[in-house]
């Protein structure tokens, strides 16, 4: 169980120690403790009784502090990032003294384990502002789904920004193949496939592909065409702890693997040609993945039928614009992988920067 106090703890970014401070005399308590810490990937400071003024207890980006302890911690500087950890889930004494210490959470144990292991877990990475997550998804088959996405995530890595280009359609054949990097060393989906829980994102990063500035996560050419939907979950949690950019190639059809990405998304893309046909076709795209995704944009695709521009599409749809596509050939066919797509100063980068330079403003990370 984990209830909270007052306001969220402060992240770990921000120049601090990355060590947690656990401040206990109950050793059962403090065993549990380091192994939940061990389990996490950081190395805690420890003290019996409060530290020195000005010492861990400031400094510490994450505090601990055993209820045998609050007592003593009453007189301590207020500060974020207190947890007050016990185990009597039936003491109603323990919420008056996490008031006293100014404490951010109560958890007891063991229910509260996994989430305290998460906590703990930012501290160890420094995990700051999460990455800001756009999906692309076709509003029927051959749209450019695929193309824009590589587009938006080549674009992101030119524009300085942290990257990664997440492969979410098992049958499309292959981002890595569509960036010319098929036969680069790294990990592929197949690998997360057993995946629970908590990955590390450092981790998840070192171990993919790099390929134009970029960190891909592909498909092998093996027989695998599903990942479990905790796996997904695992994956992109951590690759949105990395900070900076993701972006996610999404399959038309839903199933419980891209609902996951779905969920995870701060914007989805539905690209979808100006055509009659395809703007019904995506009509039913758009409502399986508007149940989820809380922002859904129509990104048009000419040349236009009669009757027909990007404003209309986007009402017919009942979405908001996010913008014409230029007619380019590269959204129509794979890229040689020698020239990514969104490369250079063409009209399909063009657009990528603006859409960029829009939702970094909106996300306030610009």
């Amino acid at each position: 169980m984990a209830g909270t106090v007052t306001h969220d703890p402060q992240s770990a970014a921000g120049g601090r120690q990355s060590r947690p401070l656990i401040v206990t005399e109950d050793a059962d308590l403090l065993d549990d403790l380091l192994r939940l810490c061990a389990a996490a990937g950081a190395t805690p400071e420890v003290h019996h009784t409060l530290p020195d003024r000005g010492g861990g207890w400031e400094a510490a980006p994450l505090v601990l502090v055993g209820d045998d302890a609050a007592r003593r911690a009453g007189g301590a500087a207020r500060r974020r990032g207190v947890v007050l950890v016990g185990r009597d889930q039936d003491d109603p004494g323990v919420w008056k003294r996490a008031v006293r210490i100014g404490a951010d959470h109560v958890l007891m144990l063991p229910d509260g384990e996994q989430w305290l292991v998460d906590r703990i877990a930012d501290v160890a990475e420094g995990v700051g502002r999460p990455a800001l997550t756009v999906g692309v998804i076709g509003g029927r088959g051959g749209a450019g789904a695929s193309t824009l996405a590589c587009a938006l995530a080549v674009t992101s890595a030119r524009e300085g920004l942290r990257t990664l280009l997440v492969d979410a359609d098992p049958l499309g054949g292959g981002l890595d193949v569509l960036l010319g990097g098929e036969t680069a060393e790294g990990l592929r989906w197949p690998a997360f496939a057993a995946s629970r829980g908590r990955v590390g994102s450092g981790a998840l990063e070192e171990s993919l592909p790099e390929l134009h500035s970029l960190r891909v996560l592909s498909w092998d050419r093996g027989d695998c065409v599903a990942v479990p939907p905790q796996a997904v979950r695992a994956v992109l949690a951590a690759a949105r702890r990395r900070g900076g950019a993701v972006v996610v190639d999404l399959p038309r059809r839903i199933d419980d693997g891209s609902a996951e990405a779905l969920a995870q998304l701060d914007i989805g893309l539905l690209v979808v040609p100006a055509e009659l046909r395809a703007v019904a076709a995506a009509g039913r795209v758009a409502s399986a993945a508007g149940m989820v995704v809380r922002d859904l944009r129509v990104a048009v695709r000419g040349p236009y039928a009669p009757g027909l521009d990007d404003r209309e599409v986007a009402r017919l749809l009942g979405l908001p614009l996010a913008g014409e596509l230029p007619v380019e050939s590269g959204l129509q066919r794979p890229a040689d992988g020698r020239t990514p797509p969104g490369a250079g100063r063409g009209p399909l980068a063009r657009f990528c920067r603006e859409f960029w330079e829009r939702a970094l403003v909106e996300a306030g990370a610009a």
